[in-house]
């Protein structure tokens, strides 16, 4: 089982695609037998969010991920072809995925709670990939947790391109937060106080500093939607051992 990530690109999307994507866009990918779906949108409910950065022009509006027995296979190449007529640039990424924090199970196509911010990272040309990946996932993931509201915390490093002139990317990174993190800085980094907020704040930059995450970085504020999981349980498919 392979995961990969779609980035959809294109000028600000009104309530109208938004809806388009969560329904019929998202009912032609099921169609395609896919194992795992799930669509993450740049709508109304997150947009004003105070942690957007971007760096793309056009901007990421939307992510669809999914999981495939072949990355290289005619689902992926029939998932990227139906997304092209969405948007004005459409790039797929394999990855492998990281959870240091799992987000709650939601009811299949129902938004999940709170804000689901995006990060996409890239390497700094001076940090090799061995040192960049032990500053990223062995010393910057705990601070990220402890200095941040996050109840959900997802990293996929991105193994390669799937498309042509896909952007240059190292990382993807989703972190769920509550919604009021949309407006409010102290609700999003989970401080009590000013200073409390000034100290979190400081730690995280610093964290992001020594892996170059706090530069030439896109953040999107996105709404997710989970339609289905590889991981779900069958229950038709239990076996005792004997």
């Amino acid at each position: 089982m392979e995961k990969v990530i779609i980035t959809l690109r294109g000028a600000e999307p009104d309530e109208k695609w938004c809806a388009r994507m969560r329904a019929r866009v998202a009912a032609d990918l099921l169609d395609m037998d896919l194992p795992g779906l799930a669509i993450n949108l740049r709508d109304d409910a997150v947009r004003d969010s105070l942690m957007t950065l971007t760096t793309m022009e056009p901007p990421v509006v939307a992510f669809v991920t999914l999981w495939t027995q072949q990355s290289y296979g005619e689902q992926v190449t029939a998932a990227v072809e139906r997304l092209q007529r969405e948007a004005e640039d459409v790039a797929a990424y394999l990855v492998t995925e990281s959870v240091p924090l799992a987000p709650p199970e939601t009811v299949p196509g129902q938004r999940s709670p709170g804000l689901a911010n995006v990060a996409l990272l890239r390497r700094p040309a001076d940090l090799d990939e061995a040192t960049w990946l032990a500053r990223w996932h062995i010393d910057h993931t705990p601070v990220a947790i402890e200095t941040q509201a996050t109840f959900g915390y997802t990293q996929n490093a991105v193994v390669r391109a799937l498309t042509p002139d896909a952007p240059t990317l190292a990382a993807i990174v989703e972190e769920l937060f509550p919604a009021e993190a949309i407006s409010d800085l102290r609700a999003f980094f989970g401080a009590a106080d000013d200073d409390d907020l000034r100290d979190r704040m400081e730690r995280m930059v610093a964290s992001t500093a020594a892996f170059g995450a706090n530069r030439d970085v896109d953040t999107v504020p996105t709404s997710r939607y989970v339609y289905r999981t590889p991981f779900a349980i069958n229950p038709l498919r239990r076996t005792v051992d004997r």
